[in-house]
């Protein structure tokens, strides 16, 4: 059948789940219901839509379809590939995900498509079985298949399932319906696997070929020709727009990698240079280039295993690699007296372009997994903490739906004010290492004295290697442990307590820092110009 009226009307995500949904089912599709006859799960169609706007980011989909196949590392896996495939029933594009893990039998592929609750009469639900995979798919499109091959107690099955709000919505469905195909080998041969009637396994059978991109049995079992001995493919297709009518996936700008469209630009009022300099910077691509935010998607080195994006490998990136002049701090968690909490390692130190380009904020993980990327803890647009990177693996606190944010329990809050904190800390102890002028009275005048010795009568022509032989002048400022515990401080007279929280806001309100030594754009980018300017200033100010 071809692809002509198996589509939506609307092909925006954020605007498909507004339609007028049926009140109440059939009496037949009712009566189907109370016999048991169907072999799927049961929730309301907008569930689908409802549930996928946990995703505000369609990276973020991705990267949960991407979590399941390095899950799969434990059951043999070597490889995700994510490309791009053609529909033939309507020429348009199609994402692919294909990895060789373990693959699922017929009833974890169940369990996998199933959500809400089963046409069991049982108070057991199934919807926390695979919640990832119908949010994602349905966040990136609004049909998805899926082809997976298992090896269970030496009986190969081949199974397909359909997901596709398409096929709910034309229909007026007000239950989901998710069609289930399976296959056994048999003499080496593959034939059907009849789980209730062959009616049922037949109807199945034709609902997939109306509504999926295979107009045919046989085409469907072609799609287990690249799967191997085992592993599973994942076919999303009838891909969102935008607002203007154009795939919200760009596939076409670069054939190695997808992009979001409408994302890539970068902001304020900097030369075309500067530009490029932010552009070209992980921080800033990640946001729109799926094999920039996959390079640092997770934070350990895959032994043998790999992301193949459009056909090319993603190099994976190691941000802490990326680092000048970094250290190592400790930080423990206040957890709950029962909790096997352990302490946290803290990688934290400047950015490899600094002070050219401004790049700050924390990269927080979880579980080996990027949730928080150049989480900026600090105030955007201040001086303090310029350029200051830093890499943690907080599993003491829980993400958030879409894992891309973490849940703001106490916990996490008081993560946040100790990484405030940290970054304060190592920003006083060797900014001067970037150029800008020491924070702390015992470093100035050491830093006085080495300029005084080595400018001579010519101080501009040394600026640079006199701000540079600095670096060992560092007092080592930044404590090696930060406990997370109520802090005592010290008021500007001495003479009363204060909280972790009014400590640290008053630190920052006290400190020296010419703020207005360079105006800093929402881009990061510092004017070529400014590290002559402070050096210059530096040395006027020191050799006094």
């Amino acid at each position: 059948m071809d692809g002509s009226g198996r589509a939506l009307d609307c092909r925006s995500f954020w605007k498909a789940g507004a339609y007028e949904a049926p009140t109440a089912p059939t009496r037949e599709f009712q009566d189907a219901l109370e016999t048991g006859d169907f072999d799927r799960a049961r929730v309301h169609p907008k569930f689908l839509h409802t549930n996928a706007t946990s995703h505000k980011w369609a990276f973020g989909a991705i990267a949960e379809l991407l979590d399941n196949a390095v899950d799969e590392i434990s059951n043999g896996a070597t490889f995700i590939k994510v490309d791009k495939s053609i529909n033939l029933k309507d020429n348009s594009s199609m994402l692919v995900f294909q990895d060789d893990g373990g693959g699922m039998d017929p009833e974890g592929v169940r369990r996998c498509m199933s959500l809400g609750f089963s046409t069991k009469k049982s108070k057991t639900t199934i919807g926390q079985y695979g919640n990832g995979f119908k949010t994602s798919t349905m966040r990136l499109g609004a049909d998805a298949i899926v082809f997976t091959r298992a090896i269970r107690g030496g009986n190969v099955t081949l199974s397909i399932g359909l997901l596709s709000y398409t096929f709910l919505r034309k229909t007026l469905k007000d239950d989901i319906v998710v069609p289930m195909l399976d296959f056994k080998i048999q003499d080496g041969d593959i034939v059907p696997l009849v789980y209730g009637s062959q009616g049922d396994w037949d109807s199945s059978l034709k609902i997939v070929l109306d509504w999926s991109p295979f107009s045919s049995k046989e085409e469907l079992l072609q799609q287990f020709q690249d799967v191997g001995s085992h592993g599973t493919k994942v076919v999303v297709y009838n891909l969102w727009m935008n607002d203007d009518g154009l795939l919200e996936l760009d596939f076409e700008d670069d054939d190695e990698d997808i992009l979001l469209r409408d994302q890539g630009s970068a902001s304020g009022g900097f030369s075309k240079s500067q530009k490029e300099i932010v552009k070209q910077h992980i921080s800033h691509r990640l946001r729109f280039s799926l094999r920039a935010y996959t390079s640092i998607l997770y934070l350990r080195k895959f032994d043998n295993f790999q992301i193949i994006l459009r056909g090319k490998p993603v190099e994976q990136i190691f941000i802490t690699d990326e680092l000048k002049f970094k250290k190592v701090v400790t930080y423990r968690p206040q957890a709950a007296h029962d909790s096997q909490v352990a302490s946290v390692k803290i990688d934290i130190g400047f950015a490899k372009e600094a002070p050219i380009l401004g790049i700050f904020g924390m990269n927080v993980y979880h579980k080996d997994r990027l949730i928080m990327p150049f989480w900026k803890v600090l105030q955007e647009g201040s001086s303090r903490g310029r350029s200051v990177v830093g890499v943690l693996e907080a599993n003491f606190i829980e993400p958030a739906h879409d894992k891309q944010d973490f849940e703001r329990t106490p916990l996490f809050i008081r993560l946040e004010t100790r990484l405030r904190q940290i970054i304060i800390d190592f920003w006083k102890e060797r900014c001067h290492l970037i150029g800008y002028q020491p924070m702390d009275p015992h470093l100035r005048s050491q830093y006085k004295a080495t300029l005084k010795e080595s400018v001579g009568p010519a101080p501009v022509h040394h600026k640079a290697s006199s701000v540079r032989r600095t670096g060992g002048l560092s007092s080592n400022l930044l404590p090696e442990t930060y406990d997370d515990i109520t802090t005592v401080g010290l008021a500007n007279n001495g003479s009363h307590l204060q909280s972790s929280d009014q400590a640290q806001e008053n630190n920052m309100d006290s400190e020296v820092l010419d703020e207005d030594l360079v105006e800093i754009g929402s881009s990061g980018v510092l004017d070529p110009s400014f590290i002559e300017k402070l050096s210059e200033e530096n040395i006027a100010l020191f050799s006094r």
